[in-house]
């Protein structure tokens, strides 16, 4: 008896560890991009984009947006899909990247989609903002219109450079309530950002428009000790990578440091999105790497992260075992 439950025993380490060998891609039930992670009591809420493309697709096919949640960064409980774009009566077309931020206990959903043609907006790439109070939704329109429409930018002349928003709320910049202020991020073709008033569902003062070196799409910021951290996807040699600069402001200027990750396999996009997790850092991308996967069937990985004592970035390795389980 001894000796089956040792062999038994034996058998389901081995097991768990040849699981435990190839984490990434994290999620295999869907094809999942455009990570957008944020941390709320001690659970990591990941919000992701949907592709849903045919195998013999040429473009993509998002109808949704997806939520899963950790407790230990390797199992990810799917959470359902509580928004997409027929949330909003504005909205046409599919499901691009997006970002969630938490602020007075109300989830704040920032979408990219396309805008129907109406007296609000000829179309073109728009950006939406839905409300819930609780982190896996369900999520509603927030203002009942767009946030961003094409016309309000007018650096690009591709109708589609009005993607991708990333928001960070900076509380070393108080308001008069006391808390942070927020900052919206987003673009294709040009970085655009702005400020948000404290209702997180109105713009604060006028748009404004950068070109950080060999910018395409995708940014994220956030801060670290000192200094704010402005990560994107980048015009890689064939395919995107992540760039990233550094500033002691969220306004910038910022300073170009290089890649910090060379274009994944087998998926022309990449996109960014970092958290710190019980003491860890950690990268969220997608490559195309699952079965029947590519560019428009996308696959989410998570990989360590690391600083060097002038908080550079270290180059991110794009692994198959992927990260430990948080204990």
């Amino acid at each position: 008896m001894k000796t089956a439950i040792k062999f038994f025993f034996t058998l389901a380490i081995t097991l768990i560890s040849q699981i435990g060998f190839c984490q990434n891609p994290i999620i295999r039930d869907y094809f999942t991009a455009d990570p957008a992670p944020i941390v709320h009591n001690d659970i990591v809420y990941l919000y992701t984009s949907h592709d849903t493309a045919s195998v013999e697709s040429k473009n993509y096919e998002m109808k949704d947006w997806l939520v899963f949640s950790s407790t230990d960064m390797v199992n990810w409980e799917y959470q359902g899909a509580p928004i997409s774009p027929k949330t909003f009566s504005w909205a046409t077309g599919d499901a691009y990247a997006a970002h969630c931020t938490e602020r007075d206990g109300k989830f704040y959903f920032y979408v990219s989609t396309f805008h129907k043609e109406d007296e609000n907006s000829k179309g073109g790439a728009a950006i939406g903002v839905a409300v819930s109070d609780n982190p896996t939704g369900p999520f509603v329109d927030a203002i009942g219109k767009a946030l961003v429409v094409n016309e309000m930018t007018t650096d690009n002349k591709h109708g589609w450079d009005d993607i991708d928003p990333a928001v960070f709320i900076d509380d070393d910049a108080r308001l008069p309530d006391g808390q942070g202020q927020a900052y919206i991020y987003w673009g294709n073709g040009s970085l655009k950002w702005a400020k948000l008033k404290e209702n997180m569902i109105e713009m604060d003062g006028p748009i404004n428009y950068l070109n950080p070196e060999n910018f395409i799409e995708g940014p994220w910021v956030y801060k670290r000790n000192d200094l704010y951290y402005l990560l994107y996807a980048s015009k890689g040699e064939k395919a995107e990578q992540i760039d990233y600069c550094i500033a002691t402001s969220p306004e910038g200027p910022w300073e170009h440091k290089g890649v910090i990750m060379e274009s994944v396999p087998n998926s022309f996009t990449v996109h960014p999105g970092v958290v710190t997790y019980k003491g860890k850092d950690y990268f969220f991308y997608h490559n195309g790497v699952l079965p029947t996967g590519g560019s428009y069937r996308r696959s989410i990985c998570i990989d360590y992260m690391y600083y060097n004592e002038d908080g550079t970035i270290q180059k991110v390795i794009q692994t198959e075992e992927g990260v430990e389980a948080v204990q």
